[in-house]
């Protein structure tokens, strides 16, 4: 039985190392399948803006506020599942390397921390080089001898959307990313389960489809394809503008909160209608997901259920919960084995 459409919770996610988080009606909840196979889960009571202040639920004010809260928000969930499913799966038999010693000993506990914000900081360097600095530099030589600039936006766009498509089907050949996607369709799997109002069991959720419309791929994806259609808006209107590489590099980052305004409202729609329109603007975004999601097991499925439980309310988080040691018995078994 389906639950009534007015007493559907949007509720979102994200795949996690290891894990996932479900931003539900209770908090953010995050589920985590830990080395020894336990799933830990915990409710993080997470404050935006939207939850403030009236302006910050505006359409087309709250697209870009939402995105930079929750890209923030969910790389702190990322570094945390890395944190704990690294430090448990460390048993200390390994010998550190030279650097991992000097981090340790400058920056201890906050280890972690430091490696974020350099990756970080690296992470920008590499997005500015490959989606700004090199399709500017291709469409200038591919358009080196034309008489007008005008269609350099359509090809610095068409520029980024092979490089980003490249980009994440290079990086879903890595192991750890391939398992990372597994979650991510574990993710979307579950939100398909509770939306159609069916049990949240296994059986359930690995019936359902792993592409969602409301993905944050599909966000991004179509954000690239809009930012073709206004950059080239902005240079009929203006088009000595590209005669001016600082300024057009300052308009370009001005016109961003426009361009995620439009992205966010179309996938907002995209999730709420079934229609022509919605479905033309969502293919994109949910083919592109056949790279960033993946088939995912049971296991990872049930980590799945358990973050969107917790987020529901329909089951309290057990982080806290005593965890109850190997026994003796077991532990003499292991020893015989090993003799």
């Amino acid at each position: 039985m389906k639950m009534p459409e007015e007493n559907k919770i949007s509720v979102g996610g994200q795949a996690l190392m290891e894990g996932v988080m479900m931003n539900g009606p209770k908090g953010v909840a995050m589920a985590l399948r830990l080395p020894n196979g336990r799933i830990e889960t915990q409710l993080k009571k997470a404050h935006f803006l939207k939850d403030k202040y009236k302006f910050a639920r505006i359409p087309f004010i709250r697209g870009p506020i939402s995105f930079v809260e929750q890209m923030i928000f969910g790389y702190k969930c990322l570094m945390e599942s890395a944190e704990k499913t690294t430090a448990l799966e460390d048993d200390g038999t390994e010998e550190m390397s030279k650097l991992d010693r000097w981090l340790t000993d400058h920056f201890g506990p906050k280890m972690m921390t430091v490696i974020g914000i350099i990756s970080g900081i690296i992470g920008f360097a590499l997005a500015f080089f490959l989606f700004m600095w090199l399709p500017s530099q291709v469409a200038d030589l591919i358009l080196r001898n034309a008489d007008s600039n005008v269609w350099k936006p359509a090809i610095e766009g068409v520029m980024r959307i092979i490089i980003f498509i490249t980009y994440m089907w290079a990086v879903s050949l890595m192991s750890d990313i391939k398992r990372l996607f597994m979650y991510h369709g574990a993710e979307h799997k579950s939100i398909f389960c509770y939306e159609n109002g069916l049990d949240l069991t296994v059986e359930n959720v690995r019936k359902q489809r792993r592409f969602h419309p409301r993905c944050g791929t599909s966000f991004i994806f179509l954000t690239l394809i809009i930012s073709i259609l206004v950059s080239t808006i902005v240079v009929m209107i203006f088009p000595g503008v590209r005669d001016y590489k600082a300024l057009w590099m300052i308009i370009k980052i001005l016109i961003l909160p426009i361009i995620m305004s439009i992205g966010y409202e179309a996938i907002r729609l995209a999730g709420k209608k079934n229609n022509l329109f919605t479905k033309i603007i969502s293919a994109p975004g949910l083919w592109l997901q056949r790279i960033t999601t993946k088939e995912p097991t049971d296991d990872i499925i049930e980590v799945g259920i358990a973050s969107l439980k917790v987020s529901l309310g329909l089951e309290k988080e057990n982080i806290n919960d005593p965890v109850e040691p190997a026994s003796e018995e077991s532990d003499n078994e292991d020893k015989n084995d090993d003799q």
